[in-house]
């Protein structure tokens, strides 16, 4: 790392795998050719199902609401296409679980244009009108997270949003998304945060960008307004960056406590992408449908940034980029930090699906576990200064109690203690195996209290 790169601002802790972006960072997006079939899971998001609102055999046409919001914490599915419902049925959503999904027959005589709808004015929506909108455009944040968009505009009462945040890290390995987002759509970026900052009402707008991604930095400053109040600032190239807490501190050296959001510091943080999508709602009424997608990896043939239909088949997608090297073994969807592998590539791409990533054997063989050396590495990488370790070890024996004393609940499982343990110890898998023990024993209090 350049001596230039480490003066710039950044988190404390944290670790530095290899980016592996340059063989995609370079691609422009390309549109992925619509397919037979699309599979939309009604759980997509943070938050509870959609709710279907059509029926078997029905018609329905692109950018169509097909499920409604399951409730405040919850956005509504459109049809990726012009088609045909064919099953609304539980299917394998592809974090493993079944889910109630809605499949379309793509209309094989169908253009697949989507029809432009009439500007929406978003100048005269008080906020309720805002969030609502927002909600009905089924928008969530498409870093990863996929946290509804309209609830962190919905502000709380007593509050007051004073910056909006955009995270343009993009600190993943390989997943170089919203670097072309970023670079080929800098004025939908900019169109929807100015449409943001505007009903938000906050004083200034800061956009984050690592400082690997010079294009893309450049590209959003050439379309920036000086009424506009939104800086662009490099920051070092470090994971994970792009973590909301992360980039806050990164920017503004300022801290969000435990159990408390960015609104509490006055801050609303957004992805880049989402922007985009915002733009794409309010000028052209297309709701969130397809989202760009990096396929990389060693196992993929054709590497590619990809703009696909949401609910298009991660098999598909492979196809149109050549296939797999024979030597595959392993399938992500996500980045390698917290992505997760898929049993079937048969699953469909999510609204938060960043990449789909293919690793080989050699790649993904699995070390020996040695037993911890306290020599507190994990410690100096976790960002948000807890003792993954001991975590870890209380996990392995359902300590629960003890987890609860110990913030199991403030990790973000950014995988930055299990990539630094020198051990192989797979902590942050350990710790996801007690956040459900946990979440397991609270409900089971909760249900015998009531």
């Amino acid at each position: 790392m350049s001596q230039s790169s480490l003066q710039l601002s950044s988190f404390r802790n944290g670790v530095h795998p290899a980016e592996n972006k340059g063989s995609t960072e370079g691609l422009r997006i390309e549109r992925m050719p619509f397919v037979e079939r699309y599979l939309i899971p009604l759980g997509q998001h943070i938050g509870a199902p959609s709710k279907p609102c059509v029926g078997v055999g029905e018609e329905v046409r692109r950018g169509q609401q097909i499920a409604d919001a399951g409730g405040f914490v919850s956005v509504p599915q459109h049809s990726p296409v012009d088609g045909r419902v064919t099953a609304i049925e539980q299917r394998r959503h592809p974090g493993g679980q079944y889910m109630l999904s809605i499949e379309i027959e793509a209309d094989r005589f169908s253009t697949q244009e989507f029809e432009v709808q009439p500007a929406i004015d978003w100048r005269a929506l008080d906020a309720k009108e805002f969030a609502a909108q927002v909600q009905s455009a089924g928008l969530v944040g498409l870093g990863g997270a996929a946290f509804p968009s309209h609830v962190k505009y919905a502000v709380p009462e007593g509050k007051k949003a004073t910056h909006l945040v955009l995270n343009g890290c993009e600190c993943e390995p390989y997943l170089t998304c919203d670097h072309r987002v970023m670079s080929e759509w800098p004025e939908a970026v900019i169109r929807g945060t100015e449409i943001v900052a505007s009903h938000l009402g906050v004083e200034r707008t800061t956009i984050g960008v690592e400082n690997n991604k010079a294009e893309a930095a450049a590209a959003l400053r050439a379309v920036i307004r000086p009424e506009q109040n939104i800086d662009v600032q490099t920051v070092q190239v470090k994971y994970p960056q792009g973590a909301e807490k992360m980039l806050i501190q990164a920017l503004f050296g300022k801290e969000v406590p435990a159990g408390k959001l960015p609104i509490d510091l006055g801050m609303v943080v957004n992805n880049v992408g989402t922007m985009a999508a915002v733009a794409d709602w309010f000028d052209r009424g297309q709701p969130l449908i397809e989202r760009v997608v990096t396929v990389s990896g060693p196992g993929i043939k054709r590497p590619a940034n990809l703009l696909v239909p949401i609910g298009t088949p991660v098999r598909a997608i492979i196809d149109f980029c050549g296939g797999l090297t024979d030597d595959v073994n392993q399938v992500i969807l996500g980045g390698p930090m917290m992505g997760f592998t898929l049993s079937s590539l048969d699953a469909p791409i999510l609204k938060g699906t960043s990449g789909i990533l293919a690793f080989t054997e050699s790649q993904t063989a699995h070390p020996q576990e040695y037993t911890c050396i306290r020599c507190a590495r994990c410690l100096e990488a976790c960002p948000l200064f807890l003792n993954p370790s001991r975590l870890g070890k209380l996990a392995r024996v359902g300590r629960t109690d003890e987890l609860q004393e110990y913030h199991l609940m403030d990790c973000m499982e950014c995988a930055a203690c299990s990539f630094a343990c020198p051990s192989n110890i797979p902590l942050v898998h350990l710790i996801r195996v007690g956040k459900s023990a946990l979440r397991a024993e609270m409900a089971a209090e909760k249900k015998a209290s009531s």
